[in-house]
């Protein structure tokens, strides 16, 4: 896409077998424009040998880890949320000036509000035996919209979050659940 580019060259060449071909592809994701290696060193892994199935596939930690390296470096990790979606939600100050009272001493008047999240550091993707774990540092920066358009900044908060992801087959469709770990 605009925001990364991927590398999958052969490491090797392809190992032909009677039952089956082994490839060996490089998988690198790089900034868009940037193809510089990214900070992080590729560990080996194995497949178990499986012979039920007419395809394997298999993705290291290290193909994560450099598309959430590419991503952050692209910005895809910095999201507004403008005033038109959260006046669907029905978000403005009045509701965060109930969370928060020094909300209300800068706006009287509600006013709808406008969010911007941020990652503040390369969200880190850990993969475990049945799904695979996220943990993203961010910021979360929220304005009150004023009547000529003008946001004036209301509060920052940071945030860190932590997520364990499950994938599974289920009528034939790929299904994730999805758990706040904290």
């Amino acid at each position: 896409d605009d925001l990364a580019k991927a590398d999958y060259s052969l490491n090797s060449l392809p190992a032909v077998f009677q039952p089956f071909i082994d490839l060996d592809l490089k998988g690198i994701v790089y900034p868009a424009g940037n193809c510089s290696g990214p900070p992080y060193v590729a560990a080996p892994f194995t497949i178990p040998d499986q012979s039920d199935s007419m395809l394997y596939l298999a993705f290291s930690e290290y193909f994560f880890q450099t598309s959430s390296f590419a991503y952050y470096t692209a910005g895809a990790f910095n999201i507004t949320i403008a005033e038109e979606t959260c006046s669907y939600f029905n978000i403005s100050t009045e509701i965060f000036g109930s969370i928060i009272p020094e909300v209300n001493k800068h706006s009287v008047t509600p006013y709808p509000v406008m969010l911007k999240l941020m990652a503040t550091e390369i969200p880190i993707i850990s993969l475990e035996q049945d799904s695979f774990t996220v943990e993203i540092q961010g910021s979360m920066e929220v304005f009150a919209v004023l009547p000529d358009s003008t946001p004036q900044s209301l509060f920052t908060m940071n945030i860190a979050a932590n997520t364990s992801i499950a994938l599974n087959i289920f009528d034939q469709k790929l299904m994730g659940s999805l758990c706040l770990n904290r």
